[in-house]
Parts: C-alpha cells; sequence; structure tokens
C-alpha cells in the first residue's frame, strides 16, 4: 500500500503542494500577476498559472489590499513585487503611494511590507534595476520621477532622488505641462530612461544602484517628433537600440543607443495602425520577444496589436496588425519562451493570450478569454 503511494500518488501531490490552503504553480507552468486598475474588491492584483502548453490561464490568488494598482514590477530574484497604490482618487490631489509586497513561494500569495510616497499623482510606471535595490517611479500628472531605495527585505525607503520635469509641447490639451509615462533602466544598469508624453522627450539619466541615486546624464534628453507623446520604452535584447511607442502621434520610433555613453540617435518612425485609418486611437505598450526577432505594440482606440520583424540593424517592417480581441489594449508581457504574448485589454475588462508563430510573429489566440476588472499591467514570474 505504501508502494502504491509513493509510485503513483506522490507525483500528483508534489504538483498540489498547498501553502495556507492556497494551491501553488506547478514548475511548469508561468506564475502572471495581473493588477485590476480599481477602488475596493474589484482593485486587486491576481495571481494566474499559465500553462506552458496550452496557453490557458488559471486565476489562483488575489491580492485585494491593493487600491488602483495601475502597474505593478518584479524584483530580479522573485522575492518582491512593487505596485502603484492610490486610496480613493487615482491622480487626484495626493500623491499616490509604492507599495512593497513579499512573494509567498509560487502560491500567488502576496503579503504587504510597507509603503512609501511615490511624490507625485496619477503614479504610472515602475520598473526595479538589476540589483534589486532601486525602484524607479513615473508620475504623469505632476510629471516627475523619483528613485525609491529598497532594503534587504524588500521594504521601500523615502525617495533618495526625485525630478521635476520642466516644459511643454505642442499639444495644448495633452502636452501643457510634462507628463512622465515611463521610466526604464537599461540592461548594463548603468542608465535610466524615462519617457515623457507632455514634453516630446525621452529623458537620460545615471544610475547608482548602491545609493538608488540619479542624475542627468551628459546627454540629457532626445526630442522626439513634436506632438508625438512618447509613453513607453524597451530595449532591445542586444542593449543597442531602444524602441519608443508615440501615444499621440500612433507610432513606433527606433533610437540607436551607445551603451558606454548613454547616447541616443533617431534612426525610424513607423505608424501603428493602417495608412487608411480615420478614427481616433492612441498606442499604450510595446515588448519584444526574447530573440529579438519581434515587436508588438498596442493600439487603443483601433484596438488591435501591431507587430513588426526587426532586422539586424534594428529596423521595423510591419508584418500585420491583429485584432486585441477587447477594448483598449492597456499592456502586453511576454513569456520568457517567446511563445506567448499576453495582452491586458483595460476597458474591455479582460485578458487574451495569444501564441507566437516563431517563424513569421503572426499571433493567434489560445484558450478563452479571461474575465477581470480594468487589467493595467502583466508582470510574469
Amino acid at each position: 500500500m505504501l508502494f502504491f503511494f509513493v509510485r503513483f500518488l506522490l507525483p500528483f501531490a508534489v504538483g498540489l503542494v498547498m501553502i495556507s490552503g492556497v494551491r501553488t504553480v506547478s514548475a511548469d507552468d508561468l506564475l502572471v500577476f495581473v493588477s485590476a486598475f480599481a477602488t475596493g474588491d474589484d482593485g486587486a492584483i491576481h495571481a494566474y498559472s499559465l500553462n506552458s502548453e496550452s496557453g490557458k490561464l488559471e486565476l489562483k490568488h488575489r491580492t485585494t489590499d491593493a487600491e488602483n494598482p495601475f502597474f505593478i514590477a518584479l524584483s530580479p530574484d522573485r522575492k518582491f513585487l512593487y505596485s502603484i497604490h492610490a486610496e480613493g482618487e487615482f491622480g487626484g490631489k495626493e500623491n499616490e503611494q509604492v507599495s512593497a509586497y513579499s512573494l509567498q513561494g509560487r502560491s500567488g500569495e502576496l503579503k504587504l511590507i510597507n509603503r512609501t510616497s511615490a511624490l507625485g499623482t496619477a503614479a504610472c510606471y515602475l520598473d526595479v534595476d538589476a540589483t534589486g535595490k532601486t525602484v524607479l517611479v513615473a508620475n504623469y500628472s505632476t510629471g516627475s520621477v523619483a528613485s525609491l531605495p529598497v532594503h534587504g527585505d524588500g521594504r521601500l525607503g523615502s525617495a533618495a532622488t526625485f525630478v521635476q520635469h520642466q516644459g511643454s509641447s505642442v499639444d495644448k490639451a495633452r502636452q501643457e505641462g510634462p507628463h512622465a509615462h515611463s521610466i526604464v533602466v537599461s540592461p548594463d544598469n548603468r542608465f535610466v530612461l524615462s519617457a515623457d508624453l507632455g514634453l516630446d522627450q525621452i529623458l537620460s539619466y545615471r544610475l547608482d544602484a548602491a545609493k538608488s541615486t540619479l542624475v542627468p546624464s551628459a546627454q540629457s534628453f532626445v526630442r522626439t517628433a513634436p506632438g508625438s507623446g512618447p509613453r513607453h520604452l524597451t530595449f532591445h535584447p542586444n542593449g543597442r537600440h531602444v524602441y519608443v511607442i508615440n501615444e499621440l502621434s500612433n507610432s513606433l520610433t527606433l533610437f540607436d543607443y551607445l551603451p558606454d555613453s548613454g547616447i541616443l540617435t533617431e534612426q525610424q518612425t513607423i505608424s501603428t495602425v493602417p495608412s487608411d485609418f480615420t478614427g481616433t486611437s492612441h498606442c499604450a505598450d510595446l515588448k519584444i520577444t526574447p530573440n529579438g526577432r519581434f515587436l508588438y505594440g498596442t493600439n487603443r482606440g483601433h484596438d488591435s496589436i501591431s507587430a513588426y520583424r526587426l532586422d539586424d540593424t534594428g529596423r521595423l517592417t510591419l508584418l500585420n496588425i491583429e485584432p486585441s480581441l477587447g477594448k483598449g489594449p492597456q499592456n502586453l508581457a511576454i513569456t520568457p519562451d517567446g511563445k506567448y504574448v499576453l495582452c491586458a485589454n483595460m476597458p474591455g475588462n479582460n485578458l487574451v493570450v495569444f501564441q507566437i508563430n516563431p517563424d513569421t510573429g503572426a499571433l493567434t489566440k489560445t484558450g478563452e478569454l479571461v474575465s477581470i476588472s480594468s487589467p493595467s499591467c502583466i508582470r510574469i514570474y
């Protein structure tokens, strides 16, 4: 009888280990965190398992003490998760906070450690440096960025650096002042780039991760086209190119990047919507496959995902534009093996998993659409 249990039942038991009554994610599955941009019980951080074979998502846990968790980020060692937190009104008079959580194994459960001020309103982006010692935050409404020190237990300290962006651009409705929309650490952990929609600029800072401080780099900023409204940016896996998605002009811009100096040089700008499209649309997010072959960007309004092939010089060629299968595609995430791209349709209240054709980059929906209230950010464990 004992032999039967060990031989036949133990393998199944290992895959269903219980932690505090919550089933952990199998080693063959990925753990996916998705923030729901809402208040009260709807405003939670959801943890799903993603089946690596079928692409199916299954809800494992909801962390419900997160209010308006617009954006989330994971520490490099995957021990901690950081989230925007706004009680009541997001982007109101009171500064948002950044919450620090510890991950309870692979159960998807999060335990709150502490919160600290983002020093701005409509805090909209977080990144963690490669050492895990610094969390960076961008504040949209007040147009500022800050660097937050991280203690050994994941706890956040008060900001070590605060930078208030200055200026405006040509769109009087959207660019009346600075609107920092993203902040991203370079692959070598030496520089930090921030896309400011209100200024039509990519601002550059040198990072001292040990001290969690930022200072302007030698090339303190580069301009994008007037009225383009740069929103999110990402580095190519080879570390020699930077791609910026421009919210207001529905376009992508390629910059060559010099890792030693952090200098950016514009090379190409390409549309994200069809040439005959006459409606209203605004870009949101972009992601590159780990092998550096394909890039995907989202169009809110056209409600689509634009797919591009990247050549050896980093230049983009449009492959196709696929429906996002929901309204307002807000955020994307690509699995580490480059097999799937996940899309959060925020006003559409759903998550979609697409399989990536490794040869053509084409997207094919897998499984059923997953209902979730206002999904705004996806992070894969």
